[in-house]
């Protein structure tokens, strides 16, 4: 069970990993070990997650989402495949967490009386700069 919240856990049954070749750091090795991890989690169909978090985290992993709902994180940073499964699973851990916490509702706030003089004068100021532009004769057509 890998825990992501004092509330909320994931089993690790539902992972799926699969190891490819990796470019990138590794000398020799790199042609011949399989070090590169791509994790893939079935969002839309995980039991675990509760349903707002679920919408959340859709909308947070964008493009790493394929269409059938499953998110695809890939790690290669390191040259040891453990170091890459355990970096896939951080990644993992921390979008879940971003999508646990529900956002702060926005607080509507209203112009003070002053900040509604300002713009009041900015938009005299304006009009009367436009009134000076114009011809001598056209002023009451």
């Amino acid at each position: 069970m890998i825990k992501i919240t004092p509330t909320l856990g994931l089993p690790e049954d539902e992972l799926r990993f699969q190891f490819k070749l990796a470019s990138g750091p590794g000398g020799q090795n790199v042609n011949k070990v399989a070090t590169a991890v791509e994790l893939r989690f079935d969002v839309a169909r995980s039991p675990s997650l509760p349903e707002p978090v679920r919408a959340r985290l859709l909308a947070l992993a964008g493009s790493r989402v394929t269409q059938e709902g499953e998110l695809l994180i890939t790690a290669r940073r390191f040259r040891s495949q453990e170091r890459n499964r355990q970096d896939a699973i951080g990644r993992l851990v921390a979008l879940i967490q971003k999508a646990a916490t529900p956002p702060k509702p926005r607080l509507r706030t209203k112009p003070s009386r002053a900040a509604k003089q300002r713009r009041m004068d900015e938009k005299r100021r304006v009009g009367e700069k436009k009134q000076t532009r114009r011809p001598v004769g056209s002023a009451g057509e």
